[in-house]
């Protein structure tokens, strides 16, 4: 029993899961040193999946920038900090689009009003999605049910081997899709210390009303968008307002609490990922080294591991009750 920083990667080909894994520890540690911290990581584990839907990783061999196996955007450190421009402006768009976007496509069911269109916009966008998204998997099996079957269970074994541990979940991207679906409707035992979203689309409206169509049909919940009952501690939901895939960066507005009382928390962070010159504020590399990111991790390896606490609820409860056995003597 300890404390174990589990990540599932985001969107499209991955480079090898263990360079990808070293690259995530390492905008980690760069993180801790601008804020001067000294820290060391706990266990860490990434949940790889990318091999699942592409038949070879991207290459660090791979020189031909036109191979689909080149990295193009490998980690580098912070070369220089830069605050997006108009921040206060881009806030107020992005409420005022959210605002629009949802009653365009969404109804008070979060049901879709276009869903030919979206599925269209996913599928010339977003293969990987589209796998993920695969319908009537019950009647109809098809290789996207079985792909989705099996990402899932990447994370659920890794979930399931760290179950005595305390959690700290950490999801990119589409990541944060996976990990939502296995928390909320299929791992439901597990207990996560702290889960941590980065770039997540889950406030799409695509995405929304899946998700309200699964907890319909499958936990029949009064609150279809709500925090999963794993979540025992903390939901922190990181977005840079430049982000294409998160542009509802304000996830608590939509999610609900669980009955443990953990909701979303919603944070706006500058991710400063670059490369040659070119600004990625979605890379997860950015996120990782973010001062407002570390804050929480820190906090989470300095707190006092919840095993920790249930011994002593324990052996207080095991005090009081041989107390009570004493004055019970005593008074006889």
């Amino acid at each position: 029993m300890g404390k174990v920083i589990i990540t599932i990667h985001g969107l499209r080909n991955k480079p090898p899961r263990l360079l990808l894994q070293e690259w995530f520890k390492t905008a980690i540690k760069e993180g801790f040193d601008k804020l001067g911290l000294n820290l060391r990581l706990p266990k860490f584990k990434l949940v790889y999946w990318a091999d699942i839907l592409y038949e070879k990783p991207l290459s660090p061999a791979e020189k031909n920038q036109e191979s689909q196996y080149f990295i193009d955007e490998p980690y580098v450190p912070e070369t220089e900090s830069r605050i997006p421009s108009y921040f206060e402006l881009r806030k107020s768009l992005a409420g005022i689009i959210k605002t629009l976007v949802y009653k365009i496509f969404l109804d008070k069911s979060y049901q879709l009003r276009y869903p030919v269109l979206a599925k269209s916009y996913i599928h010339n966008n977003f293969r990987d999605l589209e796998v993920y998204f695969a319908e009537d998997c019950e009647e109809n099996p098809s290789p996207d049910c079985e792909s989705r079957r099996r990402i899932n269970q990447r994370l659920i074994k890794v979930l399931k081997r760290h179950r005595k541990d305390d959690i700290f979940l950490i999801a990119h991207s589409m990541g944060s899709i996976i990990a939502y679906d296995v928390l909320r409707f299929i791992l439901t035992d597990i207990k996560i210390h702290t889960l941590v979203t980065m770039g997540a689309p889950l406030g799409a409206p695509f995405v929304v009303s899946r998700i309200a169509k699964y907890s319909e049909s499958i936990d029949k919940s009064d609150d279809p968008l709500k925090t999963p009952e794993t979540v025992i501690k903390n939901w922190y939901n990181f977005s840079d307002i430049r982000d294409y895939i998160a542009l509802d960066y304000k996830l608590s507005d939509d999610f609900q609490a669980n009955s443990l009382g953990v909701k979303v928390k919603d944070i706006l962070v500058t991710n400063t990922y670059e490369i040659n010159g070119v600004p990625n504020p979605h890379k997860s590399f950015g996120y990782l080294r973010t001062p407002e990111f570390i804050n929480v991790l820190d906090e989470f390896i300095k707190s006092e591991p919840l095993y920790k606490k249930r011994i002593f609820k324990v052996k207080r409860g095991l005090s009081n009750l041989l107390d009570a056995v004493k004055r019970k003597k005593k008074n006889d």
